[in-house]
């Protein structure tokens, strides 16, 4: 089967929806952020549906979401993921089957700078460094089925692009 998108997985904070965007530029692929995308289609900010409706309806919305965007077959897609989609192994299956997965990794450190003032993140509320890191070691090891994983730490947008870019002219699969 010819893989046909490309999905960015990743811990909040480790640059999916940055790199997501270059990258379908510089692919001449559709983009599309899966946190924006259930925003659109919900119609409230991601602290509004937590708040109002769980974090078990956001994830519903998400799966849905994310096979509806994985089943189109008219364009190509570069889809960043919210960091919590891995929490559904039926996700997980998903994205291997219908795209390329990569995997963007931060130090602990780099995240919680990244992410720590940004109110949009309903799961970080309180102390941002403490909830970075037990979020971290609750979800070890459910990025690893990605096809390749990409440090971001001290690179670039460009460098992490070519490490993409390189991987996916590689791959046979693609």
């Amino acid at each position: 089967m010819t893989t046909r998108h490309i999905l960015l997985i990743g811990f909040m904070g480790t640059g999916k929806s940055t790199v997501g965007a270059q990258l379908a530029r510089n692919l001449n692929y559709a983009f599309v952020d899966l946190d924006a995308e259930i925003v659109k289609q919900v119609g409230r900010s991601i602290p509004d549906i937590f708040a109002q409706e769980g974090e078990a309806f956001f994830r519903e919305q998400e799966s849905r979401i994310l096979t509806r965007l994985l089943r189109d077959r008219t364009r190509q897609l570069v889809i960043a993921t919210g960091g919590g989609v891995v929490l559904s192994e039926a996700n997980c299956k998903l994205m291997r089957e219908h795209g390329s997965v990569i995997q963007l990794t931060a130090e602990e450190e780099t995240i919680v700078q990244r992410v720590s003032q940004d109110r949009n993140r309903p799961l970080l509320q309180g102390d941002a460094a403490s909830r970075v890191r037990k979020l971290m070691h609750e979800r070890q090891g459910l990025y690893d089925f990605a096809h390749l994983s990409v440090p971001t730490d001290r690179l670039t947008v460009e460098q992490i692009n070519e490490c993409i870019e390189a991987y996916l002219v590689s791959d046979k699969t693609y």
